[in-house]
């Protein structure tokens, strides 16, 4: 069984309630609030976050990649775990930021600094929900599809994405798609977008592609749903497009101008 978010959010919404619980029953009423706020931020967090539900707006991410002051305050243990944890996990794994996945096109991890983004000056596509642009990277041009770790953008966000990044191709710039390590929500539009460009025949084959260059990616069935339906909606075999991946991207690229 493929374990989310959700999961999780809930068990540490109960240890954190049991610490609260615990602290409480040993007179530390002032000190146990603090958990019982973590632990009911958790929970709704984990149920915004169930795929019935699904709801990353909640976070308040702004379409710039900023979090509202609101949105810092509400869910600040929540955001900065998710940081923490990304910063603690990235640094064990030993794991590349990011890995060129096909010429100019780019998959990898939250950009906590300019150092981490691949060269060239490369338009962002953020497929998280609880990471925010850094400043020092306002100067590239940015998309924002934000997503909860785990799950996966809808068949209309992703081709809202795809679109965007495949006008960015044709204009021979590089692309940068992230998600919190490059493991999911990035690289199921990483698929996408490399059948959109005719790299690829299939998201399955195009999986196949990305794994060569980033062993570490996990597509798990909620990705696979979104690019199954994807896939019927919008893509065409690469085999009724003869002007082959480079006319793709500029068929792509004029459908969307905005």
């Amino acid at each position: 069984m493929e374990v989310g978010i959700s999961f999780l959010g809930g068990l540490k919404a109960a240890a954190l309630f049991l610490l609260f619980a615990f602290l409480r029953s040993f007179g530390f009423a002032v000190l146990s609030l603090p958990f019982l706020y973590a632990s009911l931020e958790s929970l709704l967090v984990s149920l915004a976050a169930h795929p019935s539900i699904n709801l990353p707006r909640l976070l308040g991410k702004n379409p710039d990649g900023s979090f509202p002051i609101w949105s810092l305050i509400i869910f600040s243990p929540y955001l900065y775990f998710a940081r923490a944890f990304s910063a603690i996990r990235r640094r064990r794994s030993g794991e590349a930021p990011y890995s060129e996945i096909w010429e100019g096109v780019y998959v990898g991890g939250w950009p906590s600094s300019r150092d981490e983004l691949p060269p060239g000056e490369p338009a962002i596509v953020d497929c998280t929900c609880e990471f925010p642009r850094r400043p020092e990277l306002s100067g590239h041009v940015y998309f924002c599809v934000p997503t909860w770790d785990t799950r996966s953008p809808g068949p209309g966000e992703m081709e809202s994405a795809v679109k965007w990044a495949c006008r960015k191709r044709a204009q021979n710039k590089p692309v940068f798609i992230h998600c919190a390590h490059g493991h999911g929500r990035s690289v199921a539009v990483s698929c996408a977008l490399l059948v959109a460009l005719g790299v690829a025949e299939d998201w399955k084959s195009a999986e196949r592609i990305i794994k060569e260059r980033r062993p570490c990616i996990r597509v798990n069935k909620l990705h696979r749903k979104a690019l199954e339906e994807w896939s019927k909606r919008r893509v065409s075999s690469p085999k009724e497009n003869g002007h082959g991946g480079v006319g793709r991207a500029l068929s792509c690229g004029e459908s969307n101008r905005s």
